[in-house]
């Protein structure tokens, strides 16, 4: 994977192709690009805009040191930690910042406390976790829902299947944004970076970039809401599933709202949305509890979606943008099993302006490609 001309991650060749059997076929199955397959497990409890769940909680991680690091209330770092210290993950495949390159992100392989630490925080930045030669034979990964939903396809929900955890995702912006980002904060393109973190280190916390003296930041709403965020890329903004219902275990922010409705992001002691998607996703987190890795509470989902506009949003009108995308030339992936066709058609005003929106969009961008 390398970057391309607009600062997104793209498979490139390297050489020659190794031959794989049946490698088409594999490929039509489980690339997000082609398809994604919502999975159907019976017994499970819905929620309309949230996919199917076993049970949800608000969680923070019960080390302070842990919940500081984390996006928010540090649920997945104290499970990582958790996982490979006590030998139930001999490893966990993730994402970092590249250690030679604090700008960018990396794939990594997390074995020790430390490492789950110094890989805590999001990374609004391309990365490709799958990518890693270990991710297929690790005993859990951590991936965005697409590739969530790309590993479940490929691997099964067996026994023998890696513990699959993600997280709610917005979309991936392009690299030139954090670039972009830095060079409107004081710190150009030719500045070493000796270290950055989009999030974390509270909650939300500030994106941060330190060269030698220097350290720069941003309030996160600005920061993503300003630069990051409007370069996410198209496949994003027609996504189905930016909640991981391919995944065991989901984490997400669970935002205060105010008396809209409307998330609030003042700085607080962190605090995580944490969802079981499976049975296994569930005894995973029961038995962390039970251990006293992290504290739980229980979470009504409709209140999680009402702190969640952007993916509820998206999803409720996600029909008119893929039809948008349509009329305008773009054919967007093939989405199976989702509930999400009716949605939208409650507010046909809406729907009709999304869609017209999505069209325009969409051929501005292709004739500028």
């Amino acid at each position: 994977m390398d970057y391309d001309a607009d600062g997104y991650l793209r498979p490139v060749s390297i050489g020659a192709p190794d031959e794989i059997d049946d490698a088409q076929r594999l490929f039509d199955r489980s690339c997000p690009g082609v398809i994604v397959r919502a999975p159907r497990i019976p017994g499970r409890h819905r929620h309309d805009l949230l996919g199917d769940y076993v049970e949800a909680w608000e969680a923070w991680a019960v080390d302070e040191e842990v919940r500081f690091a984390g996006s928010s209330g540090g649920a997945l770092t104290a499970l990582h930690s958790w996982l490979v210290a006590t030998g139930r993950a001999a490893s966990i495949i993730g994402g970092a910042k590249d250690p030679a390159e604090p700008r960018r992100s990396v794939a990594v392989k997390i074995m020790t406390r430390e490492q789950a630490i110094a890989a805590a925080g999001s990374r609004y930045a391309p990365l490709a976790t799958l990518s890693h030669p270990d991710a297929l034979t690790a005993s859990a990964v951590t991936a965005k829902p697409c590739e969530a939903s790309a590993l479940r396809a490929f691997a099964g929900s067996g026994t023998n299947a890696p513990l699959i955890l993600s997280f709610f995702c917005a979309g991936t912006p392009s690299q030139k944004a954090t670039d972009t980002l830095l060079s409107s904060l004081g710190m150009p393109p030719e500045s070493k970076v000796d270290d950055l973190w989009y999030r974390g280190q509270g909650w939300p916390g500030r994106f941060t970039a330190v060269s030698g003296e220097n350290r720069v930041d941003a309030e996160y709403e600005s920061s993503w809401g300003s630069t990051l965020g409007p370069t996410t890329q198209w496949r994003c903004k027609v996504c189905v599933d930016g909640v991981g219902e391919s995944a065991d275990i989901v984490s997400a922010d669970s935002w205060a709202t105010d008396e809209r409705g409307y998330p609030q992001f003042a700085e607080d002691a962190g605090m995580s949305a944490l969802i079981a998607r499976t049975q296994r996703g569930r005894d995973v987190i029961l038995e962390a509890v039970s251990e006293g890795v992290i504290a739980v509470r229980p979470l009504d989902m409709s209140r999680l979606a009402g702190a969640q506009p952007l993916q509820t949003t998206r999803r409720r009108y996600l029909l008119a943008r893929l039809i948008g995308s349509r009329l305008a030339g773009r054919v967007p992936p093939r989405y199976r099993r989702f509930r999400f066709f009716t949605e939208g058609l409650r507010d046909p005003r809406t729907f009709v302006r999304v869609l017209r929106g999505t069209r325009r969009r969409v051929r501005q961008a292709m004739r500028q490609s």
